[in-house]
Protein backbone atom coordinates (compact mmCIF):
# COMPACT_ATOMS: atom_id res chain seq x y z
CA UNK A 1 0.00 0.00 0.00
CA UNK A 2 1.33 3.43 -0.91
CA UNK A 3 0.93 6.47 1.30
CA UNK A 4 -1.56 8.02 -1.15
CA UNK A 5 -3.64 4.81 -1.10
CA UNK A 6 -3.57 4.93 2.69
CA UNK A 7 -4.80 8.53 2.71
CA UNK A 8 -7.54 7.61 0.27
CA UNK A 9 -8.64 4.77 2.57
CA UNK A 10 -8.87 7.36 5.37
CA UNK A 11 -10.90 9.67 3.09
CA UNK A 12 -8.16 12.32 2.98
CA UNK A 13 -7.44 14.14 -0.28
CA UNK A 14 -3.68 13.64 -0.69
CA UNK A 15 -3.28 16.47 -3.22
CA UNK A 16 -4.95 19.07 -1.00
CA UNK A 17 -3.00 17.85 2.02
CA UNK A 18 0.33 17.96 0.19
CA UNK A 19 -0.29 21.44 -1.25
CA UNK A 20 -1.46 22.96 2.03
CA UNK A 21 0.99 21.31 4.43
CA UNK A 22 3.95 19.94 2.45
CA UNK A 23 6.25 19.61 5.45
CA UNK A 24 3.73 17.61 7.51
CA UNK A 25 2.81 15.54 4.46
CA UNK A 26 6.46 14.60 3.90
CA UNK A 27 6.95 13.84 7.61
CA UNK A 28 3.91 11.55 7.68
CA UNK A 29 4.95 9.87 4.43
CA UNK A 30 8.41 9.13 5.83
CA UNK A 31 6.95 7.74 9.07
CA UNK A 32 4.38 5.68 7.18
CA UNK A 33 7.11 3.72 5.42
CA UNK A 34 8.96 3.14 8.70
CA UNK A 35 6.09 1.20 10.32
CA UNK A 36 3.01 -0.88 9.62
CA UNK A 37 -0.10 1.02 8.52
CA UNK A 38 -1.99 -0.04 11.68
CA UNK A 39 0.80 1.29 13.90
CA UNK A 40 0.83 4.56 11.96
CA UNK A 41 -2.94 4.86 12.42
CA UNK A 42 -2.67 4.20 16.15
CA UNK A 43 0.10 6.78 16.51
CA UNK A 44 -1.65 9.51 14.48
CA UNK A 45 -5.29 8.67 15.27
CA UNK A 46 -6.42 12.08 16.51
CA UNK A 47 -4.35 13.95 13.94
CA UNK A 48 -5.83 11.82 11.14
CA UNK A 49 -9.33 12.81 12.20
CA UNK A 50 -8.59 16.53 12.16
CA UNK A 51 -6.70 16.19 8.86
CA UNK A 52 -9.65 14.34 7.33
CA UNK A 53 -11.96 17.22 8.25
CA UNK A 54 -9.59 19.75 6.64
CA UNK A 55 -8.91 17.82 3.43
CA UNK A 56 -12.08 15.89 2.66
CA UNK A 57 -12.37 14.12 -0.66
CA UNK A 58 -14.84 15.94 -2.91
CA UNK A 59 -17.60 13.74 -4.28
Amino acid sequence: MTFNEYLLSKKIDANKFEKSEPQRFDEWKHLFFQMHADSFTAQKKFLINSTRRKYQIEK
